[in-house]
């Protein structure tokens, strides 16, 4: 099953947000053990990088770059995706990019915190406590 990861589902992880972290977490250990295929975009890189310095500082932050890099695939944002954001209907533009890159990956699902930003039909979009429930908890 292949599941692309949203940035405020991994920001969930770093700062240990909750009521989300246990969930969120649950979905990196899943990639991270290739019990699913992981996918994020490359624009959550710098995002998160951008978050992370400031709130705990360079040294954290690379860190979880590389924490990132090493248990999901990362999915190139190139010319056609920004042009797919662009020509969308999805009102923020962050989510266009976040949702045409689920489906470049190839996605079963979108994982997020925001399902309601997205559209439906191409690639189902759930919480993390919607996947898990689903797929990983009897």
């Amino acid at each position: 099953m292949k599941l692309f990861v949203d940035t405020n589902v991994l920001l969930d992880v770093f700062g240990r947000r909750e009521p989300f972290y246990e969930d969120s977490a649950r979905i990196w250990t899943l990639a991270e053990t290739g019990e699913v295929a992981g996918f994020v975009s490359a624009m959550s890189f710098p995002n998160i990088f951008y978050i992370l310095r400031r709130a705990e500082g360079y040294r954290a932050a690379r860190k979880a770059m590389g924490l990132i890099r090493d248990a999901f695939t990362l999915v190139p944002f190139d010319l056609q995706i920004t042009n797919q954001a662009i020509d969308s209907d999805i009102k923020d533009f962050e989510d266009a990019i976040q949702f045409f890159s689920a489906l470049r990956a190839g996605a079963d699902s979108l994982i997020t915190r925001n399902t309601k930003d997205f559209p439906s039909g191409d690639v189902i979009i759930q919480t993390p406590a919607e996947f898990l429930a689903t797929h990983f908890r009897s």
